[in-house]
């Protein structure tokens, strides 16, 4: 029999649970993490080993992601001895807690990435979002020119070819998605992405990785694709014992966090470093992602 006695001390249990996953939640996003995969995904060269360093979703707004916050983040992203780094947008943040970091400051951060086959960008919907000209215009956002003035190359819809150990490979960077939020006469979001033009863009028979921020274009990414790399989702940002109450994908959960393989192609997605609606994580900290491709294990 559940007497009063036993009722309150449930009730001061639950509230102390309470209490400590607010405080978690609160702390988490300031914690950093790197997540290493070793991906041998069909059509990739043997003898083509390329160490890949990923970094999405920065949302940077003080004081959950400042500056200097960034700035670490960049060193332990260099620390890493990646050939290549690739960032997968989302570098502003619309959350009303939280004040934006001046773009010069994240972008003068992120352009002290080092590596030596260079640092890849797309832009990512909060990019296009947080800039009422661009969206009213169709205009490069703030942010590109911003990645840009940093000397960080950033591609919509089209791809690079690079060399690694006298073996070429490709990298190619989708347009964003949802750019364009639903406004009056609009049925539905649309977005600046062309998957057949950036493919388009590939001229030759090199194993192809694609750069898109959200992973929804994944159904229709061709196995002539060997990697698909995202972010968006950040993990679901909030987990409950291992379920997300919400993703931000017309799939739900399906790509929500990690590495997927379906019907034999790969897709990586990101849990991201920042957080979106309000500065919390649960369940999700913040990582940066090391990918080792061609190896069958990752120091």
């Amino acid at each position: 029999m559940l007497t009063r006695r036993h009722f309150l001390r449930l009730v001061q249990a639950g509230a102390g649970a309470g209490a400590l996953a607010s405080t978690w939640a609160l702390a988490e996003p300031f914690w950093l993490r790197v997540t290493r995969y070793a991906i041998s995904p069909p059509g990739w060269p043997a003898g083509l080993a390329l160490r890949v360093a990923v970094v999405a979703d920065v949302h940077a707004c003080e004081p959950w992601m400042s500056a200097g916050h960034i700035e670490d983040i960049v060193d332990t992203t260099n620390a890493l001895g990646a050939d290549c780094v690739l960032l997968l947008g989302d570098y502003l943040a619309t959350h009303r807690f939280a004040l934006q970091t001046p773009p010069a400051q994240w972008a003068r951060a992120l352009g002290r990435l080092r590596a030596p086959l260079g640092v890849h960008a797309v832009l990512g919907n909060h990019d296009w979002w947080s800039d009422p000209a661009a969206l009213a215009t169709g205009a490069a956002p703030f942010a590109r020119k911003a990645l840009e003035d940093a000397h960080v190359r950033v591609f919509e819809n089209d791809a690079v070819r690079l060399v690694k150990d006298g073996r070429p490979f490709w990298i190619a960077g989708l347009g964003d998605q949802i750019a364009f939020v639903p406004r009056r006469g609009w049925r539905r979001p649309f977005g600046m992405d062309d998957l057949a033009g950036t493919l388009h863009a590939v001229s030759d028979d090199a194993p192809v990785i694609l750069m898109a921020h959200e992973p929804d274009v994944f159904p229709r990414v061709p196995p002539r694709v060997s990697l698909t790399l995202c972010g968006h989702t950040h993990g679901g940002q909030v987990n409950i014992l291992g379920h997300a109450p919400w993703t931000p994908s017309r799939y739900g959960a399906r790509f929500r966090y990690g590495h997927v393989v379906e019907e034999n192609r790969h897709l990586v997605v990101s849990g991201g470093l920042g957080c979106s609606g309000a500065p919390v994580r649960l369940g999700s900290p913040p990582e940066i992602v090391l990918i080792e491709l061609g190896a069958s294990s990752i120091a």
